[in-house]
């Protein structure tokens, strides 16, 4: 039996790290995340977390997050099996994120050197299925703070977790409505679309990801 969208809880999440990638190196700053289903929001996370080690120039400038702010914030140690625990059961719960490849890839990362199980989640990348959606003559580029501004967010993308996983979530809400159109109602054909778009997009990429 399938299961429309309305039944389906999505834990929309987004990250602040110190830079890039983990295989860089990079870490996790920031986790914010915001749990809604049936369009309704029912549960909110958010916490810094504490690197370890100082902060780029560069990224205190675009977040504005400092390493005093980080000081005597938990490590990802204490943050991570709490975020999990918000996350829920990958059996229930569909992740969903901005550029979702980056924000999994910091939180794959962790769990493996926690020698956490990663849960086998099944994922929704807003930019790909935003991509697939809408056109060039809609937006520009698929940046959050394009999508943000198209669809009217409450909340503006800042480069801090919470704003941009709320802001994220109400893309997401936006890009729901013109999914009806196209007769996409259950959690299935959602997935099926958003797998569909990601091959098209592979072989035929535009726009870009960031802010």
């Amino acid at each position: 039996m399938q299961k429309s969208l309305q039944q389906t809880t999505f834990v929309i999440v987004d990250l602040e790290t110190t830079g890039a990638s983990p295989k860089k190196g990079a870490a996790i700053t920031e986790i914010g995340a915001v749990k809604v289903r049936g369009g309704e929001q029912i549960g909110e996370f958010s916490t810094f977390v504490n690197p370890l080690a100082p902060l780029p120039n560069y990224i205190t400038e675009m977040t504005g997050i400092t390493d005093l702010m980080l000081a005597r914030a938990p490590v990802i140690d204490e943050v991570f099996p709490t975020f999990l625990e918000f996350a829920g059961s990958h059996t229930e719960t569909i992740l969903v994120a901005h550029n979702a490849p980056f924000d999994l890839s910091f939180l794959k990362s962790a769990a493996k050197d926690l020698d956490y199980t990663w849960p086998k989640y099944q994922t929704l990348d807003t930019v790909t299925v935003a991509r697939q959606l809408l056109t060039k003559e809609d937006v520009p580029n698929c940046k959050l703070s394009t999508l943000a501004a198209y669809f009217g967010t409450k909340t503006e993308p800042t480069h801090r977790a919470l704003d941009d996983a709320r802001a994220t979530t109400e893309i997401l809400h936006g890009l729901f409505e013109k999914l009806g159109s196209l007769q996409i109602y259950t959690i299935e054909a959602l997935l099926e679309f958003a797998k569909t778009a990601a091959h098209i997009q592979r072989k035929n990429y535009w726009g870009l990801t960031s802010i």
